[in-house]
């Protein structure tokens, strides 16, 4: 019996490192006013939570902005319901309520004002799409979109 009970308490513990494992690996949370700090001259200014975030993975709620054709691999992660694209402009224009979403599979967009929850590794900076020519500040290359 107590070799069988030490396998037991082997098992056991196994388990909760594996608990805890799965704990740790899940995405943070960010909101969109965690996003910046303010804005400058040259525009919006990175908050210390989203600079320390980059290359993490997050999960963001949102909607999913109208996109340019009706099977993307990238979209536009919006607070509010949109009706039209909100970052075809510099990135000192950027809206301080939209991320880019970038996704491994094309998908069929979703209704504008369907909820959505986005998760993924964060990317912060500007950046210029090389297929498109959109520019960018916080993009999340997404390996989960659910309703």
């Amino acid at each position: 019996m107590t070799i069988m009970l030490k396998w037991v308490r082997i098992i056991m513990c196994a388990l909760v490192l594996q608990i805890a494992a799965v704990s740790l690996a899940q995405a943070t949370w960010l909101s969109y006013d965690e996003m910046y700090s303010g804005a400058g001259a040259n525009g919006l200014v990175m908050s210390s939570t989203v600079t320390n975030l980059n290359g993490s993975e997050v999960t963001m709620s949102g909607y999913m902005a109208p996109p340019l054709k009706p099977s993307i691999n990238f979209f536009v992660l919006t607070e509010y319901p949109m009706a039209v694209c909100p970052f075809c402009s510099t990135d000192a224009d950027w809206p301080e309520n939209i991320v880019v979403v970038y996704l491994d599979e094309p998908v069929t967009a979703l209704p504008y004002d369907a909820p959505i929850t986005v998760t993924g590794t964060l990317s912060v900076g500007s950046s210029i799409d090389a297929e498109t020519g959109f520019v960018s500040l916080v993009r999340i290359n997404a390996y989960d979109i659910s309703q």
